[in-house]
Order: structure tokens, then C-alpha cells, then sequence
């Protein structure tokens, strides 16, 4: 007798890596999933519905979810046949970037309700049911900027640390339970949103930032953030890929990185882990080696590279 379906709830499915999750979970083969895709504001619910084409309706459902609120997520849950979920992706997060000088606090709040709280606001709100059953697996899409800083993103990569954090805590009192946690760890992702978001912020004035830092922001930082999009970005469809095989493990990893072409701009790191040595070689390259860093993304994208993101 074949197993029943596993009730997979995702946040943040109106665009990018949630789309193509729920999607191709929603498409798997073996009707292992019954994926419920949330997000915030149902008028952005078209492209998911078409893309699901066929699974709508059928391994598939699309419901309202603010993770900023008990009320939603409480409403989303009741909505779900029996209440129970097998498995959690908390994907639903914002962005910011910039110079913290020209950034309210305002906004920096904003990104961890969202990025931090609002997963752990949705972890509480099915822990009791999966605790109870003695099984789950909640999957968290962090960055690889939970592993680094990276320069103007400052609160980003702070709210992506604060989640690395919580849930390898978390981890470990969750094994007792037969719960398993996987940080999936993406590099730059390609996306539609990505790209508008460096074009706002490269006009933008951010008041109260000095000359010298502006400066470098506009004219160091975003064409080499822009580099390094087009040369180690990858799509939404290949991230989502790493997490339905996460998902589908018999035991799924703490963590997993997506873009082995990254690979070298985290490994600074773990050859000092005191920090140094990444730091100063970030520094060197941003502020005196442009056209070497430059160089060393385009070097990256070559085929020697491009080896699979999953070991076989």
C-alpha cells in the first residue's frame, strides 16, 4: 500500500524559489506531496496557478499567509485538512541593501519580522503537531550570507545569521522528536526581483551617508554585485531542485549550499576561522583590485566550474 502524501506548506510562493518549489513538488512522479503555497497577497497568485497547470486543485492549493502575523498563520493552518504538516519551508523573506547610514531602522526591523521572526512565528505554529506524531522536517532557505558578511548587507546577512543560528539550536532538541532541519544555503539567485532591486538602489539618495561611502556603494559594490549575478547567479529552477532532493532524503542534511561555483568565495573563511582572512581579501578586492575581483567572477563561470550542484 502506497504511502500517503506528505502535506508540504511553503511560504513565500508568489515568485522566484517558492514558485518553482511548490511547482515541481506539486509535479513529482510519485504524487509523494500534497503542497499547500502560500503567500502574502492572493492578486499575485496567477503565475503560480498557471505555471501549476494541471496539479492546481489536485496536488496543489494556494492559500493567504503573512508571516508577520499570528492571525494569518493561525487562518492558514486551520484551512489545512486536519491541521498537521509534514513538512515546513520557510521561504517567504525580504531583502536590503545599501549603506546602514542611509537605512531606517525602520527597514532593518522590517527584514527580520520577516526573514527571522517569521519563520520562527510559523516553526511554534507547527512544532506541536509534529512533536506529537514524532516526525517533520522543517526546511529553512537561509544564503550563503548566513555563513559570511558580504559588504552593504549588512542586516541581510545579519537576519540570514540570526536563522542559522536559531535552527541548528533548534536541531539538536528536535532529533529527540524524530525532526529533522535543513538550511538550504543558495549563493545569487537570478531573479526578476533581484534585478529591479539593484536598479531602485543605485538611484537611490540614502540621506545622512557621507560622500566616500556613497561612492563606493554606487561605484564598486553594484558592479560587482552585478559580476557576480551573471557570472555565479543561479536560476530559481536549479535551487529548487537541491530542496526537493533535500526534502526527499531519508535523512536530510543540517545544511546544503546549491551553487558549488560559490564554493571558493566561502572557502576564505574556513581556511581562518578567525574571519581575517576573509575580511582583508574581501577589502583588497573591493577597494584595490576591482578589476581583479572582477576577473576572478568571470573565471568562475567558466566550464571548469560547472560541476553538479547534488554529489552523485
Amino acid at each position: 500500500m502506497a504511502d500517503a502524501p506528505r502535506t508540504v506548506l511553503i511560504s513565500g510562493c508568489s515568485s522566484g524559489i517558492g514558485l518553482e518549489l511548490a511547482v515541481q513538488l506539486a509535479h513529482d512522479p510519485r504524487q509523494r506531496y500534497q503542497v499547500v503555497a502560500t503567500m502574502r497577497d492572493l492578486g499575485k497568485k496567477g503565475t503560480l496557478e498557471a505555471a501549476a497547470g494541471k496539479a492546481l486543485g489536485q496536488t496543489l492549493t494556494v492559500a493567504q499567509l503573512d508571516v508577520c502575523s499570528d492571525e494569518s498563520v493561525a487562518q492558514c493552518l486551520s484551512c489545512i485538512q486536519g491541521g498537521e504538516v509534514d513538512v515546513l519551508v520557510n521561504n517567504a523573506g525580504v531583502g536590503l541593501v545599501g549603506p546602514l547610514e542611509g537605512l531606517s531602522l525602520a527597514a532593518m526591523q522590517n527584514v527580520f519580522d520577516t526573514n527571522f521572526f517569521g519563520a520562527v512565528r510559523l516553526v511554534k505554529a507547527v512544532l506541536p503537531g509534529m512533536k506529537r506524531r514524532r516526525q517533520g522536517h522543517i526546511v529553512v532557505v537561509s544564503s550563503v550570507m548566513g555563513l559570511q558578511g558580504v559588504v552593504f548587507n549588512e542586516v541581510y546577512a545579519a537576519s540570514k545569521f540570526a536563522m542559522e543560528g536559531f535552527f541548528e539550536s533548534l536541531a539538536v532538541q528536535l532529533l529527540q522528536f524524530n525532526i529533522f532541519i535543513s538550511l538550504v544555503e543558495p549563493g545569487p539567485v537570478v531573479t526578476e526581483f533581484e534585478g529591479k532591486l539593484l536598479e531602485q538602489v543605485s538611484t537611490a539618495e540614502f540621506p545622512g551617508t557621507d560622500p566616500d561611502t556613497l561612492s563606493y556603494f554606487r561605484d564598486l559594490y553594484l558592479p560587482a554585485s552585478r559580476e557576480l549575478f551573471h557570472n555565479v547567479g543561479q536560476s530559481p529552477q536549479d535551487v529548487a531542485k537541491v530542496i526537493v532532493k533535500v526534502i526527499g532524503s531519508a535523512r536530510p542534511p543540517l545544511r546544503r549550499q546549491t551553487n558549488t561555483r560559490y564554493t571558493p568565495l566561502t572557502a576564505l573563511k574556513a581556511m581562518d576561522p578567525s574571519g581575517s582572512l576573509y575580511v582583508r581579501t574581501s577589502h583588497r578586492l573591493l577597494f584595490r583590485w576591482p578589476r581583479l575581483l572582477k576577473l576572478g567572477l568571470r573565471c568562475l563561470a567558466c566550464s571548469c566550474f560547472r560541476t553538479p550542484v547534488w554529489p552523485r
